[in-house]
């Protein structure tokens, strides 16, 4: 891993579909969007804040999120998430995570860890 400091942040986007409901997915039955994507955006941004310092062989992986879904989302809404780098242990890596709408409403947010590994011998654990 290259070097690395606290602060740095990434911003990804989705759009709220029928394909990333709660019903759909099977966390609700309602046509909003499913707290289980929210917290796939969060984690794509915070994957996507550091990958350019990683090395070749390096990517990260999480280990704990801890999130609020305190807003509803209808289809047609585009979801912003941000990822901030609070704190570095070593690989270890923590964020302060959120998910805004377009209008800037807060609709969720929290921390996530996620830690920097060798893929291949990440991978070696499961075969």
């Amino acid at each position: 891993m290259k070097e690395i400091k606290s602060g740095i942040n990434h911003t990804s986007k989705i759009l709220v579909t029928s394909q990333n409901t709660a019903l759909n997915m099977g966390s609700g039955d309602m046509m909003v969007l499913a707290t289980p994507e929210m917290v796939a955006l969060m984690e794509n941004a915070a994957m996507s804040c550091v990958s350019q310092y990683l090395e070749g062989d390096e990517t990260t992986v999480g280990c704990s999120i801890n999130t609020t879904h305190i807003r509803p989302s209808k289809i047609g809404t585009t979801i912003i998430g941000v990822a901030t780098l609070t704190e570095i242990e070593g690989r270890k890596l923590t964020f302060h995570v959120e998910a805004k709408d377009a209008d800037g409403n807060m609709i969720g947010e929290g921390t996530h860890e996620r830690f920097v590994v060798n893929r291949e011998r990440f991978l070696s654990k499961i075969k």
